[in-house]
């Protein structure tokens, strides 16, 4: 995405910190950084791909902007719309174009409701609220009209979570997102819990329906093949911060962050000829508590390429390329 294009969604240093300790049993009291200052753009029809280890805080980052986590501090606007100072009504209203898609699909659904109510939820609230004016026999139409667009018959309207594989109840997950037709979805990871076949149904069925509904997606995963399925540009995420940003055809063919490229390279190639002749980079040492604030780099005690300046200042995200950014002193000078 070029800086000149319109930004659907446009967010600004975001931070998400949770305090910790103290309580009735008293103890050291601190703050968790689970998103430590992060900047993001996704124009509309685009897919950015947010990547990194279990605990980098990416699943964190999507509830915030979602306000389901009021942030610490940053600035998340929508449509050119600030959400972060919005409640109540306000909120409900301006997330009717933003929806979100869970890791796990049936803890998300509701085991009392049918598959037809679970969909028509979100119609329901929305009406009652005054914010969409849909008649019942409207919102029959829409649902049957969903579910046999994300690949269910209508036939299955009447039944219940349990009554569906893992693949089938994503599938109702995504129909009840698309039920007030947003223009963007936060994807928390969700094909992890899935088969592999399966993942290749439901990542082939967002494409579809990105391309017949024109919807743009903040798409998560660990996953870094799925991620380069998906994806148009991919943010690597380390300990709350990204450690780069890149449209993903350059960031999979030059990856410059050590961190990075660490990832790529724990990512198994179906060739065994180069598979066999590829080196690994293997990772000393575990990844920091979130809790510890350091002046220098996060990745510091971790990266085999570090340098002294990389212990006293913080990088920050910076063009390495066009359309490429990466946090790193081995790209740009300390401040």
């Amino acid at each position: 995405m070029t800086p000149a294009a319109p930004a659907l969604l446009e967010v600004s240093g975001l931070q998400m910190h949770f305090p910790v300790g103290g309580g009735f049993l008293g103890g050291r009291q601190g703050w968790i950084y689970a998103v430590d200052g992060i900047d993001f753009r996704i124009a509309p029809g685009e897919t950015l791909g947010l990547v990194g280890e279990s605990g980098c805080g990416k699943s964190t980052a999507a509830r915030a902007v979602a306000q389901l986590h009021r942030p610490s501090a940053g600035s998340v606007r929508f449509k050119g719309r600030e959400l972060t100072g919005l409640d109540g009504r306000e909120l409900i209203a301006a997330r009717r174009a933003m929806q979100m898609v869970f890791q796990d699909p049936y803890a998300s659904l509701n085991p009392r409701m049918t598959a037809g109510d679970l969909i028509a939820e979100p119609l329901r609230i929305h009406h009652a609220r005054g914010l969409l004016q849909l008649s019942g026999p409207e919102r029959e139409a829409r649902v049957a009209d969903l579910m046999e667009r994300v690949g269910l018959s209508r036939a299955f309207r009447n039944r219940f979570p349990h009554e569906f594989s893992g693949g089938q109840r994503q599938r109702i997950g995504i129909a009840r997102a698309l039920a007030l037709r947003p223009e963007l979805l936060l994807c928390d990871e969700p094909v992890s819990a899935l088969d592999v076949s399966i993942q290749a149904q439901i990542l082939n069925l967002f494409k579809d329906l990105q391309e017949e509904f024109g919807l743009a997606y903040l798409f998560i995963a660990h996953d870094l093949a799925v991620i380069e399925y998906i994806s148009t540009r991919v943010a690597v995420m380390y300990l709350g911060r990204f450690a780069e940003l890149s449209d993903a055809a350059e960031l999979y063919r030059n990856p410059l962050h050590p961190y990075t490229q660490a990832l790529l390279s724990a990512a198994p190639i179906p060739d065994p000829v180069i598979e066999r002749d590829r080196k690994r980079i293997i990772l000393a040492g575990d990844v920091p508590a979130p809790d510890q604030v350091r002046p220098g780099c996060p990745f510091y005690d971790r990266c085999w390429k570090r340098m002294d300046c990389c212990r006293e200042q913080r990088p920050r995200l910076r063009p390495a390329g066009p359309g490429h950014e990466v946090a790193c002193f081995l790209y740009h000078d300390p401040d």
